[in-house]
């Protein structure tokens, strides 16, 4: 689950993070009571309005109304305003949303800062080694697989032990590499330690805050930061889900979680539902490997229902690309004869009118293929993965 910039600052600011004062506005006119309100709490004489998006890049997007980029630097309450209304209810479009772009409905107003050093940091889970790492450059900024492939050496990475924690040779081994001293160096200290209790404490994937800058007058900053957060422990932080924006998200993707169905759309015409994430991306390698393309990753889990199935069917048949559907089903805790009967029930409700494949193996398989035999649906079954993906290339190929 990705959120908000404006949404990130109030983590920030909960778990004592130091970054500039900034509030959320969804019309021209409290974006203009925003931008007073900054000011009388002693804001500077500039402030940045910016687009609020789950994307890259807004800064250099475009508006389909033709304004041009979604963050901007202003002098006034009323410039706010102006900017605000050309912003808000706007689809901007970045190199990270595609032709289609998102819909802006906020805007962030915050003030603005002066800065004489920008630096990256991110804390996020290293799969590897499994535990935390902390990556932190000098060249904040910019993008940080490009500092990665043209200059490695300016990147330092710091591995935390799980159970130790975070502890103060680390931070000064990470101050150094930032080229950090004295005040700064306790403040850097004081922020990364704040941070990375927002990492645990909120069950966090990833936090990177670029850039973290540091001003003239000395004080350091996360200007803007991006966090992923562990889906698995979500039901922990009812607050963290309250951030949820559904309308950021694929339509296809907020449906099917509502079923507690894992789908990602993806661009091909060969829809798959698949028993076990795996077993599904192993599905949709078949498919490549036979010359199609997979229209979604679906996994129903060990244990759908019938009604996950018909559900599943129904977010499928909604990609007007989808030419065939693949149904690949290993029954361990799964029976065949009903999922079988959830296939059967679900092409008969939505009126199935495209080719289905049906591969079925393991428990109660049988059963499950004697009814989908029995059956007055036109359903292809094969014996096999690579019989089936054979099956379904050449159906969508016809």
């Amino acid at each position: 689950m990705n959120i908000h910039e404006y949404q990130a600052k109030e983590l920030f600011e909960k778990y004592g993070v130091a970054s500039p004062n900034g509030q959320v506005a969804g019309t021209a006119e409290e974006a203009e009571a925003a931008a007073r309100a900054i000011i009388a709490d002693g804001g500077g004489k500039q402030l940045v309005i910016k687009a609020q998006v789950h994307a890259g890049g807004r800064g250099k997007g475009t508006f389909k109304n033709g304004f041009q980029g979604g963050v901007h630097l202003v002098e006034s309450p009323e410039q706010v305003a102006e900017i605000a209304e050309k912003m808000i209810g706007q689809t901007l479009v970045t190199k990270q949303t595609g032709e289609e772009g998102k819909l802006v409905s906020k805007v962030m107003i915050a003030e603005a800062v002066d800065i004489e050093r920008e630096l990256y940091l991110a804390i996020l889970m290293d799969r590897e080694t499994c535990r935390p790492v902390i990556v932190a450059s000098t060249e904040g900024g910019m993008d940080i697989e490009e500092v990665a492939e043209s200059t490695p050496d300016k990147i330092v990475r710091q591995f935390i032990h799980p159970l130790a924690g975070l502890q103060g040779y680390e931070v000064r081994k990470l101050a150094k590499a930032l080229k950090l001293t004295g005040d700064q160096a306790k403040q850097f200290g004081k922020l990364i330690k704040n941070l990375y209790s927002l990492f645990l404490k909120s069950d966090c994937s990833m936090v990177e805050i670029n850039p973290l800058v540091v001003t003239p007058d000395g004080d350091i900053l996360a200007l803007d930061a991006k966090f992923g957060f562990d889906d698995n422990a979500l039901y922990r932080h009812p607050d963290i889900v309250a951030y949820r924006d559904t309308d950021e998200e694929d339509p296809r993707e907020v449906e099917a979680s509502k079923f507690d169905l894992n789908y990602i759309g993806l661009d091909g015409n060969i829809a798959c539902l698949v028993n076990g994430a795996g077993l599904a991306m192993a599905t949709m390698d078949i498919i490549k490997h036979y010359g199609g393309d997979p229209a979604n990753f679906l996994d129903v889990g060990g244990g759908a229902s019938k009604e996950q199935v018909s559900a599943a069917f129904k977010i499928i048949l909604g990609d007007p690309n989808v030419k065939g559907i693949l149904v690949n089903i290993f029954g361990g805790i799964m029976q065949c004869d009903i999922i079988a009967e959830g296939i059967l029930a679900a092409a008969k409700e939505t009126g199935l009118s495209i080719p289905l494949i049906v591969r079925l193996e393991g428990t109660n398989v049988a059963q499950g293929r004697e009814l989908i035999a029995n059956s007055d649906l036109d359903v292809i079954t094969a014996e096999s993965l690579n019989d089936a993906a054979q099956k379904a290339v050449a159906a969508v190929s016809a």
